[in-house]
Formats: structure tokens, C-alpha cells, sequence
């Protein structure tokens, strides 16, 4: 028995949880540390456009992590399956489609984008004054694609065989990167949005190079050898049809945030600068929700290949009340201090006004919103992804958008505030009854003494 055997099988619930579980959370802050470098320290050039710019092209940033998503969590999820049921075959298989998916992904979107950079620009909602900030930006982020999705597809996939900590180190490097060349490149340099992307793409690189090591000296398990896809080429599908929840639901983000400041441009720069702040100190309470559900997930997987119904439970509950904790502290802290929250990105009081009354109104739904990662999680883990697709389809599809413009014509800028909050809880009490429905697939035989 290897050393995540033991860890995924005998190991006490709540030490297993926090020993995947951690890594992983400190992964998701490390993402939402990179995500806010380049709005910090574009933000301190005190220029609300170049804030609105980086604003603008985050849905192609988020489009991105949709399929490192896809790719990634539904790789994580297999693998996990896979090795539940000893089939290390197979799992080498996978992680090998993993790699070679994301490269290929990565190119055919530098060439689009770079291809189609105008009209993409405009259906963004880039103004006059955001044009060029916005244009520059999204070039570099286009040229460092493969980069992108290369490293952030195996920061998920390399936690299906346990390797929490590497998939952590691996984000940390990046972020790390980012965070030294941002100040350098945008304040010293004065390269503004540019400087910031350029930093992204390097800090990325540098996150692949590690993968790379990683794959070649310590990874056993798994694979980037496209020879090992050949022993089990099925597992292409089975990757994609488990990893398509988690890239929807970051896909569909990508449109909504579109929409969303479509919405938010009939009121000028300002209130578009002020949501893509609020967006991105948002995600602190979201990914940390999304890190204690991706890092159990490999766990709760393997306890479904392997027949451990009492231990899949067990876990789904402690991680449960975990959620809940960290998303009610957290939330209570962005409601209470709204304003210097806000004022952290930059100094304008015009953004500060309405970014406080945005984040207030979207961390409502704080406290609760891990039961729906964990109920999409849980259903990928069980081998189920079409209710997990769905829940990912109505959270920012069926309700969001549709809520969106309901809202904005009831409640004007008000309504468009409070569009998320009102998104989540009605997908999160959909997702507490398809878990329900989905935990019958358990074996009753659960294999465990």
C-alpha cells in the first residue's frame, strides 16, 4: 500500500481532510493573490480606465481557467476514480490526455484571439478610454496561453494521486513570479496593463517548468508521455465528461462577467471598475470554498472506487461545516468592512461608493455558498456529471442571466448588485437535492470493517 493509499483509505477523517484540503485552499489563495496583483498595482497607478481594462478582459482570463478546469478537475477526478480501483494503467492514460489537450487548447485559443482581437474587444465592452489599455493587456494574455492552461491544468490534475503540496508549490512559484514582476514592470517601468499581463504569462511559465520537473522526477503515478494515452485512449472521454461541470461553471462566468459589465457600462467607467474589483476580492470567499472542495474530491473519489461509503459521508460532512465556518467569517468581514476593502485597490471615492455597496450585496450568499462546489464536487466524484453539469449550467446560466436583466429593470444598478447573491442561493438549494438523490449510487456494501 503506497503512502496516499494510506492517506485516501485509513486515515482519520478529519486529518485526511486537512492534509488534502490545505494545499489546496493555499493554492486557491495563491490563484486569488494572482488574480488581484494585476488590479492592486494597476490600481496604483490611480487610473480608473486602465482598473476598467483589466476589468474588461478578465472573462477571456476566466475562459481560460474553464478549460484548465474541465481539463484539470475532471483529470483529478478520474485519476482519483481510477486509482480507487487500482487501475494505474488507466490513470497514466489520463493524465497524459490532460497534458496534451491543454497545449492544444492553449494554441488554438492564442490564435483566435490573436486573430480576432477587435471585435472581441468590442463585445467586451471596451470603450474609448479603455481601448488601448485593454488591447495591450489581452495580446500578451493571448501569447501565453498554452503557458496558462498547461500550469493550471496540472495544479488540479497532479492532486488525483494525493500530490496536494507539489500542486500548491507549483501555483505558489507562479504567483510568487507575478508578484515581484507586477510592481517592476507596471510602476517602475510604466508599462501599465501591459506590464501586468507580460508578468501573468512569465509567472505562469515558471509554473510549468515545475510541473515539469515534477512529472519527471517525482510523479509515479502519472504521465505526460503521450505513448501513455495509447493504453486506454477512452479515458479522453471519461476526463472531459467529468471535468465538464467545473469548466461550465467557469465558462459560463466568463459570459456572465460580460454581461454583467455590459449591464454596468449604462452607468460609466467608474461602476465597471469598482465591479471588477469587487469581483476579484470576491473570489477569496469563492476559491476558498472551491479549495476545500477540489482537495477533497480526489478523496471522495477514490473512496467511490474503492466501496467506502462510510468514509465518503464522513468526509462530505466534516468539509460541510468547514465551509460553512470559513464563508460566515469571511463574509461577515467583507460586509463590516466594505469601504476600506474597496479602498485597498485604489483611491477614488466615486469607485469606493459603489464598490461597497457591491460587495456587500454579493458576499450575502458567503456564508453557504461551499455547499454548491461541494455538491458538484461530490456528484463528479460519485461518476455522476450530469446533475453536476447542471447545477454548474443554473448558477451562472439559467439564473444568473436571467436574473440579471429582471433584476436590472426592477432595481436598476441595485438589482444588477444583487443578481449573484440571489443566483447562488436559489442554485445552492437545487444542489442540496440532487446531492441527496446522487448519494443513493453509493454501494450500500460500503468495504469498510
Amino acid at each position: 500500500m503506497t503512502q496516499n493509499d494510506a492517506l485516501f483509505r485509513d486515515a482519520p477523517v478529519r486529518k485526511a481532510v486537512v492534509q488534502m484540503a490545505i494545499p489546496t485552499v493555499i493554492s486557491s489563495l495563491v490563484l486569488v493573490v494572482y488574480n488581484m496583483a494585476d488590479t492592486f498595482f494597476v490600481g496604483q497607478t490611480h487610473d480608473a480606465y486602465q482598473v476598467a481594462a483589466v476589468s474588461l478582459t478578465n472573462p477571456v482570463f476566466v475562459m481560460y481557467m474553464a478549460i484548465a478546469n474541465m481539463l484539470g478537475i475532471g483529470g483529478s477526478a478520474f485519476i482519483s476514480i481510477l486509482l480507487g480501483q487500482g487501475r494505474k494503467k488507466e490513470a497514466k492514460a489520463a493524465s497524459s490526455f490532460c497534458s496534451c489537450a491543454s497545449l492544444i487548447f492553449g494554441v488554438l485559443l492564442a490564435v483566435l484571439i490573436l486573430l480576432f482581437m477587435d471585435p472581441l474587444l468590442r463585445l467586451l465592452g471596451s470603450s474609448e478610454q479603455t481601448y488601448l489599455f485593454s488591447r495591450e493587456y489581452l495580446f500578451y494574455i493571448a501569447l501565453g496561453a498554452p503557458f496558462i492552461l498547461f500550469a493550471n491544468t496540472f495544479g488540479h490534475a497532479v492532486r488525483g494521486e494525493g500530490a496536494a503540496t507539489e500542486s500548491m508549490i507549483g501555483g505558489m512559484i507562479g504567483t510568487v513570479v507575478n508578484i515581484i514582476l507586477d510592481p517592476l514592470f507596471i510602476l517602475v517601468f510604466h508599462m501599465g496593463t501591459a506590464g501586468a499581463a507580460i508578468a501573468t504569462v512569465l509567472g505562469n511559465i515558471c509554473g510549468c517548468i515545475y510541473y515539469l520537473y515534477y512529472f519527471a522526477k517525482k510523479s509515479r503515478m502519472l504521465s505526460i508521455q503521450i505513448s501513455a494515452l495509447r493504453a486506454a485512449p477512452s479515458a479522453c472521454t471519461r476526463v472531459l465528461s467529468l471535468g465538464i461541470p467545473a469548466g461550465i461553471n467557469s465558462g459560463l462566468m466568463s459570459v456572465a462577467t460580460v454581461l454583467l459589465n455590459n449591464s454596468l457600462a449604462d452607468y460609466g467607467d467608474k461602476p465597471l471598475a469598482a465591479m471588477g474589483i469587487v469581483t476579484k476580492a470576491y473570489m477569496l470567499i469563492a476559491f476558498i470554498h472551491m479549495g476545500i472542495a477540489n482537495g477533497i474530491q480526489p478523496l471522495l473519489g477514490y473512496c467511490y472506487g474503492a466501496g467506502l461509503r462510510r468514509r465518503f459521508t464522513g468526509v462530505l460532512k466534516f468539509s460541510a461545516v468547514l465551509t460553512i465556518i470559513c464563508g460566515t467569517i469571511l463574509s461577515a468581514a467583507y460586509i463590516l468592512g466594505s469601504r476600506p476593502v474597496v479602498a485597498l485597490f485604489i483611491n477614488d471615492a466615486e469607485v469606493i461608493s459603489y464598490g461597497s455597496d457591491m460587495l456587500i450585496a454579493t458576499s450575502l450568499a458567503g456564508p453557504i455558498l461551499g455547499l454548491l462546489f461541494l455538491s458538484i464536487n461530490s456528484m463528479q466524484a460519485l461518476n455522476r456529471p450530469l446533475p453536476a453539469t447542471l447545477l454548474s449550467v443554473c448558477r451562472q446560466g439559467l439564473f444568473f442571466i436571467p436574473l440579471l436583466y429582471i433584476l436590472h429593470a426592477l432595481f436598476g444598478i441595485d438589482g444588477i448588485n444583487f443578481t449573484q447573491a440571489a443566483a447562488d442561493y436559489l442554485t445552492i438549494v437545487i444542489s442540496l437535492l440532487l446531492l441527496k438523490h446522487s448519494m443513493r449510487t453509493l454501494p450500500q456494501n460500503s468495504g469498510e470493517d
